[in-house]
């Protein structure tokens, strides 16, 4: 949360949007509400100042909440989250975009406040075809430029290879997949991730280490309020974990290889070089896959949370190759 604050204080409370459980304090039902309107409220106050405003959209059995700014008729970009994140971690990126563009930022299926059944199945692919209802309910045609980072990459990803005439474009930030040379990747050791779900008190500053390069201080009661949050929803972000780690199997590096090269859409790749999650080797596997893609830009003292830690560089790199794929000629699909 950026609003109304400067500097330091920006990150630090951008940064609660991570994630978490910060100490052991007891604290009344009173207090507890108290603090979580709070909560909300600051969550409010950066979407207003990002030029975001919160809705909802029934599709099927889904209940989707979602951001949307800028105005309708421009070109449309849809910024989708990682794992256990929401859309609010878009909000100091999304800030830059909302003037030129119609912006898009869904909660994914068990994240933030999208509302979905108990049987949901959280595979990559299923969540790819729902995201893919959700835009068409939401009168989303034409083209869209698609910005994911990390689970939100591999779901970027999905949809580009499986609706090309509907990608514009392509942002891919610290993204997950099944990659060779990942040698630290979760994918070599499923507990790395599974020990990421905030599930109890305690589990922050594990959380904060790996995932940021440098985390800042982040207040108690803004950390209590999101901790809350995550415990309420871990045993949702664990199906999903289940369903991130099942890629392995789903897909083999050569399966996986074959659907990046599939991929014909304008690719921009940006990563974290002290990135303990997904280890920076990815992006110039990516970049050899990829048929569009420019040189990764690899981002200094930066882990696996640039849209929080670096959000100005990632908007410095984002916007220009936003004009340049904008100015480019429309690809069009085959007559039928």
């Amino acid at each position: 949360m950026n609003i109304l604050f400067s500097g330091p204080l920006r990150k630090t409370l951008s940064a609660a949007l991570l994630a978490c459980s910060l100490s052991a304090v007891t604290i009344s039902t009173t207090q507890a509400a108290e603090i979580e309107m709070s909560f909300q409220n600051l969550l409010q106050q950066e979407r207003a100042w990002a030029r975001l405003q919160s809705k909802s959209l029934k599709v099927g059995d889904i209940t989707w909440s979602y951001s949307e700014g800028g105005q309708a008729g421009k070109p449309i970009i849809v910024l989708i989250h990682g794992l256990a994140g929401s859309r609010d971690n878009w909000n100091r990126v999304a800030q830059a975009l909302t003037a030129n563009y119609h912006v898009i930022i869904p909660d994914l299926p068990a994240s933030g406040e999208t509302q979905v059944p108990k049987d949901f199945d959280y595979s990559v692919p299923n969540m790819t075809e729902k995201l893919r209802r959700f835009m068409e309910a939401a009168n989303l045609t034409g083209p869209a430029h698609i910005a994911g980072h990390s689970l939100g990459g591999s779901v970027a990803m999905l949809y580009a290879g499986q609706y090309p005439f509907e990608t514009k474009s392509l942002f891919l930030i610290n993204a997950a997949g099944v990659y060779r040379s990942a040698t630290t990747s979760y994918l070599k050791d499923p507990n790395q991730i599974r020990n990421m779900v905030v599930s109890k008190k305690g589990d922050f500053n594990f959380l904060m280490q790996q995932a940021m390069y440098a985390p800042p201080f982040i207040p108690k009661e803004i950390a209590q309020a999101q901790e809350r949050m995550m415990i309420g929803q871990a045993e949702q972000t664990k199906k999903m974990v289940d369903q991130v780690i099942a890629l392995n199997k789903l897909y083999t590096p050569d399966s996986f290889a074959l659907l990046t090269k599939s991929i014909d859409a304008p690719t921009l790749i940006l990563w974290g070089k002290q990135d303990k999650i997904i280890n920076v080797e990815v992006a110039s596997e990516l970049k050899s896959l990829l048929k569009n893609a420019q040189p990764p830009v690899i981002l200094d003292k930066v882990g696996h949370m640039p849209i929080l830690e670096a959000d100005q560089l990632v908007v410095q790199q984002y916007l220009p190759f936003l004009n340049q794929t904008q100015a480019a000629k429309p690809t069009t699909a085959p007559s039928p």
